[in-house]
């Protein structure tokens, strides 16, 4: 038998070495048949395991996502923007002054609003005692205003300075306001001694003196006296044991006499 051709390297006409014919690799896609059982499942269970070991960053990167884009769209946009601004309690302030003091532009944010910011400048303003400054969405901020009650009045020139329990004047009138008793100081203040002085007499009283009452007037702080209706005066000297002294100047109102002394309320005169 004669041999074959001989593969690998042959001698050319010029005695030069070639090479024989070279071989083709194919790739051949192999039938899922082809794949043992094992093997298939080995590489399903690799898959799970790989999505299941994903599925968190995948839930994770889509919640930011969407927490993002949430907040920019409350924080950075007009949608949820101040729309109305809502003021409740407020009679001697008008809306227009307590909106105007809050200042906030419309269409701001609602969630970017300072709301303890806009309460301190509502609150700044004279009439009122406290306020509150909430949310209600989708774009309203809702203004609470307390305002200040007065419990007297104090003559200045021709004015009458109208003040609270701590001796704020948040009100000038030009004449005295019914159903209030006076206070006479000279400067109606917080930190005025007289006025301290004169409103600790007044919470006092009793119901039947403040009844009869007209004015404290306070000279200084140790001379003070009350004006009574009928001209009627009960000399009261300093604040201190302003209950013994209520008590006494009240049960010597039937009495006649013009006026009453309890400055040392254990020896009273009158006359």
């Amino acid at each position: 038998m004669s041999p074959g051709p001989a593969r690998g390297r042959t001698a050319g006409p010029d005695g030069t070495g070639r090479r024989g014919p070279a071989r083709r690799w194919q790739l051949v896609r192999a039938n899922t048949d082809a794949v043992p059982p094992s093997t298939r499942r080995f590489m399903a269970r690799a898959r799970q395991r790989r999505m299941r070991a994903a599925l968190p960053w995948a839930v994770v990167a889509g919640v930011l996502g969407l927490a993002g884009l949430l907040a920019w769209t409350v924080l950075g946009t007009g949608l949820f923007g101040v729309r109305e601004v809502r003021v409740v309690g407020a009679k001697l302030v008008t809306p227009v002054e307590v909106r105007e003091a809050v200042a906030v532009r419309d269409d701001e944010p609602l969630a970017r609003v300072d709301l303890a910011a806009a309460a301190r400048r509502v609150g700044a303003l004279a009439p009122v005692e406290r306020a509150s400054v909430s949310r209600d969405w989708p774009g309203t901020l809702v203004i609470r205003v307390v305002e200040r009650t007065a419990v007297a009045a104090a003559p200045q020139g021709e004015q009458f300075a109208v003040i609270d329990r701590a001796g704020v004047v948040f009100r000038t009138v030009p004449r005295a306001p019914d159903g209030l008793p006076l206070v006479r100081v000279g400067r109606p203040a917080p930190d005025d001694p007289g006025t301290r002085a004169g409103l600790a007499v007044l919470a006092a009283l009793s119901p039947r003196l403040r009844a009869e009452l007209v004015s404290v007037d306070v000279a200084g702080l140790a001379r003070i006296t009350l004006r009574l209706r009928d001209d009627r005066t009960v000399v009261w000297g300093d604040a201190t044991r302003g209950a013994d002294k209520s008590r006494v100047a009240t049960a010597l109102l039937g009495r006649k006499a013009d006026t009453i002394d309890v400055s040392a309320p254990d020896v009273v005169t009158f006359q």
